[in-house]
């Protein structure tokens, strides 16, 4: 369902994540071409939220709505100088906007809660 790179794992255990530390991955409507991941570091589980994968000592949670848009999901990194920073990319992706922060994924349907906006 998931995958992560070795330079993510590295980057997210610089971060804090492992252990009781986990990686939450949501879903939200927004941006140029619809959906937006929505990612954070956290010790509580919210209701309704589920661990999808583990990953050696990293945890990743999601919630239900979004559960269903992270397969096929791949978390890198990048340390780039023009934009560094984590990398979500998923092979179900229809298509994504110009500034590369939402996407669209083929065969799903919409989604209603949330979101921003590119830029934002």
């Amino acid at each position: 369902m998931l995958t992560i790179t070795d330079k993510a794992r590295m980057v997210l255990h610089q971060q804090g994540a492992g252990g009781e530390k986990f990686l939450r991955i949501l879903v939200k409507s927004g941006g140029c071409a619809g959906m937006t991941y929505d990612a954070e570091i956290d010790d509580k589980k919210l209701d309704g939220e589920k661990t999808v994968l583990t990953d050696g000592d990293i945890g990743i949670v999601s919630n239900e709505e979004s559960i269903g848009f992270l397969k096929g999901l791949v978390i890198d990194y990048s340390d780039d100088l023009i934009s560094a920073g984590f990398r979500f990319s998923n092979s179900s992706n229809e298509s994504s906007c110009g500034c590369g922060a939402s996407f669209t994924l083929s065969g799903f349907p919409t989604f209603d809660k949330g979101g921003a906006t590119c830029g934002s």
